[in-house]
């Protein structure tokens, strides 16, 4: 096992919610030499310097300023959040059999079925008073604490038969024995140190307990909760921690709340990106024009996972591009723009890949197939490059276990290591990567 996949594995199970996967980064930015900025301060950039800033405790951003006057951005985005169950304020639910269950919410569009009959546990932030100050602390109860069961057969006949599963009925984990009021909230109280009459409010999310694992035969395949979208997220973060100084602005986007479209204050789709690009810029005494005309040489990486090719289901996808697990980075496309990938943002992006010596895949939608979207065209909406969709290979995507190659992390750190080495330079209409 290459030491790529061994820091991926550590940081799959020590990030059980987006909270956690942010702070993560920002622990490994600050280990590597990056400054935190606060968006409520005025910023006083060095050239040279390396920063990040923090929005929502569950997005950041973080970039490198080169030693001269930027010639653009190499930016890239992944995003920090995976589809599970949110628990609800009011948590506690009295039920049949002398049970508590939890009221949960889903998040994002999760593969119901896999949640039932495993163990697990809930992790989030927590909000709290402390004299006239409100104050927030991560927790991970570190336990198999909760199940959902799912029904026998001799009971519900339909199981093995496609039902619905209807998440205020048959997806309330089972928490407690007990008819104590208020044990919920006495347990996250204990967990984060606090007295439970200062507790305010908090964001607690389901995570399942398995830790990732390396299976088959030879070790050749990584099986773990939330790969999608944490395996990109810590590669192209990796990627920027150990790539060279450039003539651009190595910049690393880790987004919150693509699973629900991204429409928030620290998602995508949120000012968030162009806000730092300004104050970047505006720190460097650039004009508005010059700003403009260093983002006319830039480009955006959306880095997020593709499928794999199923084993027993190859009718699903298009016969022509059958992306396999340990294939190397897949290039996404999409007609109408779902993916944001166009012939020349592929060009570059392969040409980034032949300099790595990475290997390229590529994947469409079957024609005839709805196929979902992701971070890069929403982005253009508030910072406009040209754009490149990828990720790499995995099945199960949205299952509460996902499945993906183990040689690949090492190909997408070293594709998106080259990546934030170089600069793009256009002119008379050729494109070179300098």
């Amino acid at each position: 096992m290459n030491e790529i996949c061994t820091s991926l594995m550590q940081f799959l199970d020590n990030s059980p919610t987006m909270f956690h996967a942010c702070e993560n980064a920002a622990r490994n930015l600050r280990h590597a030499g990056f400054i935190r900025l606060s968006e409520s301060s005025v910023w006083e950039l060095c050239p040279g310097g390396k920063y990040y800033v923090n929005r929502g405790d569950s997005s950041l951003i973080a970039f490198r300023l080169p030693q001269t006057r930027p010639l653009g951005f190499m930016a890239a985005a992944a995003h920090s959040d995976s589809p599970s169950f949110k628990i609800r304020q009011n948590a506690e639910v009295s039920s049949p059999g002398g049970v508590v269950r939890l009221s949960v919410e889903k998040y994002g569009g999760a593969i119901l079925r896999s949640w039932l009959d495993r163990p697990l546990s809930l992790a989030g932030r927590v909000f709290y008073k402390e004299g006239e100050r409100i104050c927030r602390v991560l927790i991970d109860i570190d336990k198999d604490l909760l199940f959902i069961p799912s029904m026998a057969p001799h009971l519900r006949k339909e199981v093995n038969t496609g039902e619905e599963l209807k998440a205020n009925i048959d997806l309330l984990p089972l928490f407690a024995q007990t008819d104590e009021k208020d044990s919920f909230n006495e347990l996250i109280a204990q967990t984060a140190k606090i007295p439970p009459q200062d507790m305010i409010s908090g964001d607690l999310y389901l995570y399942p307990r398995e830790r990732a694992s390396l299976i088959g035969a030879n070790d050749e395949f990584l099986l773990s909760p939330r790969i999608d979208d944490l395996e990109c997220a810590w590669c192209v973060l990796q990627g920027l921690i150990t790539s060279g100084e450039s003539a651009s602005v190595a910049l690393y986007c880790l987004f919150n709340n693509e699973e629900v479209g991204s429409g928030t204050w620290q998602g995508a789709d949120s000012k968030f990106l162009e806000d730092t690009i300004v104050r970047i810029c505006s720190s460097l005494d650039m004009s508005d024009d010059e700003r403009l005309a260093i983002l006319a040489s830039s480009f955006m990486v959306s880095a997020d996972n593709a499928h794999a090719v199923h084993p027993g289901h190859a009718e699903y996808y298009d016969s022509n591009e059958l992306p396999k697990l340990n294939g190397g980075v897949v290039i996404k496309y999409n007609a109408a723009q779902k993916y944001a990938t166009d012939g020349l943002s592929a060009a570059v992006f392969t040409r980034v890949c032949e300099l790595a010596g990475v290997p390229v895949q590529h994947y469409s939608n079957r024609a005839d197939l709805p196929g979902g979207s992701t971070l890069g065209h929403i982005s253009l909406a508030h910072v406009s490059v040209p754009t490149v969709d990828i990720g790499l290979a995995q099945l199960a995507m949205h299952s509460c276990c996902e499945l993906t190659g183990a040689h690949d992390p090492e190909r997408l750190q070293n594709a998106m290591k080259e990546y934030f080495s170089r600069s793009l330079l256009i002119k008379d209409d050729v494109y070179s990567m300098i």
